[in-house]
Order: C-alpha cells, then sequence, then structure tokens
C-alpha cells in the first residue's frame, strides 16, 4: 500500500493502482451505483488533457519532459484503453459536477507518467494530477467538454442508425406501393390507402426525428475549454483557450469552436437540453410505430391480422403456439426508459445555480445511455421485426372491399345524406357497398368505375357519366 494526502487528510491506496486518494474518496461516498463513468467520457477527457499538456508548454507553462510524459501517457491509456479501464472507479451519479472523474483521470494519467519517467506510482513531487496534469484547467471546462465531445460521437451512431431505418421503411414503401389496405383514425374505420403511403409516412416522420438530432448536434461542437472555473478562464496563460482548442481540433479530427461567452457555456446546459429534446421526439415516434405495427399485427385470427411479424420466440408459457410481438413490445420499453432518462435530463438542467450546474454527471449518464439504448432498439427493430416483416395483402384487400367506409367516394356524386344512408344500409344489412349499389340499380360499369381501386385512392382515371338516385 502507498499513503496519500489531500486537504481532507490521508488514505491508504493500493501500491499498484494507478487512481489515487480523490477517486478512492469518491468511490466510497459515492457508493450509491455499481455503474461507473460511461468509458466514452473518459476517453475524451483523456484527449482534453494531452491537448491541455500541449498548449501548457507551447506557452511556457510545463517542461518537456513533463508535456512528453503526460503526452505519451495520454496515448497508452487511449490505445489500450481496456488495460485501464479498471482504474477509473468514481461511480456514474457523483456530487461535485464531475470533480471525482477529472481527478480520477488527472491521477491515473499522473500515475503512468510517472512511470514512464522510471518514478513510483504516488511520487508526485516528480509530476503531479494537479499542478501538472490538471494545469490551466478546471473541471467545470473540462469535465463538459469531455462529456459533449462523448455526446456527439454516440449521437453520430445514433443516427447512423436512424438513416437504416429510414431506408427500411422507404424500402417497404417501395415493396407494397400499390398494396390496398383500410384506412383507420381513432381505431374506427376510414377510407382506404396503402401500406406504400402508410410505409412512407413513418420515413417522413423519422427523417424529421434525424433533421433534428442534427440541428442539436452543432452545438455539441461549441466548447467551454479555457473558462476553467467561472468563465474568467483564471489560472490560464495568454492564448491558452485558442491553442489548447487548437490542439484538441487535431486529436479529434473535428471543427471545435469556443464559445462566445465562456461564462453562459459553463454555467448553462440548454444545448444538453436540446439533445435530450430531440431523443424523445425520436423515442415518442418509435413508439408510435411501435403501436402500429403491434396493432396492425394483432390476431392471427380475432385481430387485425394485416401485418405478419416475424416469429423470433414462443409467446407463451402456458398457451400452445402463441407468438407476440415482442420486438415493437422491446421498442417501446425502451421508449418509455428514454422518456424517463430525459425528464431526469430536464429537472438536472433546470436545478443549475449561479455560475455552475452541478449535475452534468446525471446528465451525461442519461443522455449517453438513451443514445446507445435508441440506437440498439433501432437496431434490433430493423433486424428482427422490419426485415422479414409480411402484408397480408389478399386479406387487406378483402377489409376494404367489405368496409362500408368506401362509400366516402360518392358523396360528392350523390351528396353526403345519401352516402349515409347507403352506409347504414351496408351495416344493417351486413352486405358490402356494392351490393347496396345494385340494389340500388348502378350499372356493373359504374360501379366498378366509383369502387376502382384509383378511385379510392384519389388517383385519376379515365371518367364515364355516373347516374344520381
Amino acid at each position: 500500500m502507498r499513503i496519500e494526502k489531500d486537504s481532507i487528510g490521508t488514505l491508504e491506496i493500493p501500491k499498484q493502482a494507478f487512481y489515487g486518494i480523490h477517486a478512492k474518496r469518491a468511490a466510497q461516498n459515492f457508493a450509491v451505483t455499481s455503474e461507473k463513468v460511461h468509458p466514452l467520457l473518459l476517453k475524451k477527457l483523456i484527449m482534453v488533457k494531452q491537448a491541455a499538456a500541449q498548449a501548457n508548454y507551447a506557452a511556457k507553462q510545463l517542461s518537456e519532459k513533463k508535456c512528453q510524459a503526460i503526452k505519451q501517457a495520454c496515448c497508452d491509456l487511449e490505445s489500450n484503453f481496456p488495460a485501464y479501464q479498471a482504474e477509473f472507479i468514481t461511480p456514474a451519479i457523483q456530487g461535485g459536477a464531475g470533480t471525482s472523474t477529472n481527478m480520477n483521470v488527472n491521477e491515473v494519467i499522473a500515475n503512468r507518467a510517472l512511470e514512464l519517467l522510471g518514478h513510483d506510482k504516488g511520487n508526485y513531487q516528480y509530476l503531479h494530477p494537479n499542478d501538472d496534469v490538471n494545469r490551466s484547467q478546471s473541471t467545470n471546462d473540462t469535465y463538459p467538454t469531455a462529456g459533449k465531445l462523448a455526446l456527439f460521437e454516440l449521437d453520430n451512431q445514433l443516427s447512423e442508425s436512424l438513416v437504416e431505418l429510414i431506408k427500411a421503411f422507404e424500402s417497404l414503401a417501395h415493396t407494397y406501393s400499390d398494396t390496398i389496405k383500410l384506412g383507420r383514425t381513432q381505431l374506427q374505420d376510414a377510407v382506404p390507402t396503402t401500406f406504400g403511403i402508410s410505409f412512407a409516412a413513418y420515413a417522413a416522420l423519422l427523417k424529421r426525428c434525424l433533421n433534428r438530432l442534427t440541428a442539436a448536434q452543432t452545438d455539441l461542437l461549441i466548447l467551454p475549454l479555457g473558462g476553467t472555473a467561472i468563465g474568467t478562464g483564471i489560472n490560464t496563460p495568454p492564448k491558452y483557450q485558442q491553442t489548447v482548442l487548437h490542439y484538441l481540433s487535431e486529436l479529434t479530427q473535428l471543427p471545435l469552436k469556443s464559445a462566445d461567452n465562456l461564462a453562459d457555456a459553463i454555467q448553462n446546459t440548454d444545448s444538453l437540453l436540446a439533445v435530450a429534446d430531440s431523443f424523445k421526439n425520436l423515442a415518442t415516434a418509435l413508439g408510435k410505430i411501435a403501436n402500429d405495427l403491434r396493432l396492425l399485427s394483432s390476431g392471427p385470427q380475432a385481430g387485425l391480422g394485416e401485418l405478419e411479424l416475424p416469429k423470433v420466440q414462443a409467446g407463451s408459457s402456458i398457451m400452445p403456439g402463441k407468438v407476440n410481438p415482442v420486438i415493437p413490445e422491446v421498442v417501446n420499453q425502451i421508449v418509455f426508459q428514454v422518456v424517463g432518462y430525459t425528464t431526469t435530463i430536464t429537472m438536472a438542467a433546470e436545478a443549475g445555480q449561479l455560475e455552475l450546474n452541478a449535475f452534468e454527471p446525471i446528465m451525461f449518464k442519461d443522455l449517453f445511455a438513451a443514445a446507445e439504448l435508441l440506437s440498439k432498439g433501432i437496431t434490433t427493430l430493423i433486424d428482427n421485426c422490419l426485415s422479414h416483416l409480411k402484408v397480408n395483402q389478399d386479406h387487406c384487400r378483402s377489409l376494404v372491399e367489405n368496409s362500408a367506409e368506401i362509400a366516402t367516394v360518392l358523396a360528392p356524386k350523390i351528396g353526403y345524406a345519401a352516402a349515409t344512408a347507403l352506409v347504414k344500409s351496408a351495416l344493417k344489412q351486413k352486405v358490402k357497398i356494392r351490393t347496396v349499389l345494385e340494389q340500388q340499380n348502378f350499372s356493373t360499369a359504374e360501379i366498378d368505375q366509383l369502387l376502382n381501386t384509383k378511385h379510392l385512392l384519389n388517383q385519376p382515371i379515365v371518367q364515364t357519366k355516373v347516374s344520381n338516385f
């Protein structure tokens, strides 16, 4: 064991541990969850530390020897992260606005750098977590910078998944472009449509969700780095802000920008809330689609039975042969969870006080979880449901032909009241509208024209004269 000291006192740290006293205290103080900080946030924070070391060396605030040791330590951690992951011991939910995570990273980098310099871990007189690794920085500017960069990457992955989902619905729209089906409003029969139209509507909805994701993503590249504690840039050398952003842009290969108002960027989290809102919007859209898939596939004998979802697993421990729509159901549950996450993020964004929002740890934790859940949910919806979905075309056509609501196309010809009388007559007799029209002495040619699929779908057809009552 080795003994480390901070302003609170001393603690024993395992001799070979790369973490130090600050991380150890956090693990003890915040033992409320076994979930650790997301690896991607840690990797981005390591990048920030590398950029800061280079900027501090350029400003003559750090010796070349220390700069190279810190830089090499960061490269080692990034290239072989799994080997060091156990050293990042701070819980995902933590007090202190992310200070524990920032210090955990500082300590691991410092101790790896000490190894490279030929010193034992914990010999901070040769290279210090605060004085050297954290030089010209505060948790308040480095932690949200890393969080935004991590969220940007996860948002990109989600957007890529969403593009594939849009393509899947566009493909289904093409395949079933002419497959007529009965429309429904308020769960009651309505006028006909096609599955091509329905699937294309889903794709259009998801395209708007993609646009919202992209719009919210833009602000994630506007960073508070260089603002240190509250946006004044205290303890930074001249031109450090521009220099550190330059080095970080090189490391990330992203067009990073400094916030116009660093105080605003540090204390306000509306850019994170905008991302959360885009996630909630997407989740709501996915929930609506999943509900439709479940309804349209209900049955198979006593439900709507218009869609046949792939049979991926047995559905009941007591009812033989029962198969349930488990993929849309899991999507629904992801939706519930994501909406819960966004509620937490909303509350955390509102709860910021004065010059800092202390609740970014829970915001980032839930944003990362939401992005990953949505992405995985979309993938399973494509692979395990949409890729093998089938439309029961004959059944759909039969429902249309037997629906009294196709009398809607007659209203412009014979008037709303007369068309209503036709519907009532068909329902009372339990016969098709075609049969009632025949009873009303419409000719076969006239009936065929009125009930032509193109006519029912408001598509142009060759017109012939239609009799009045």
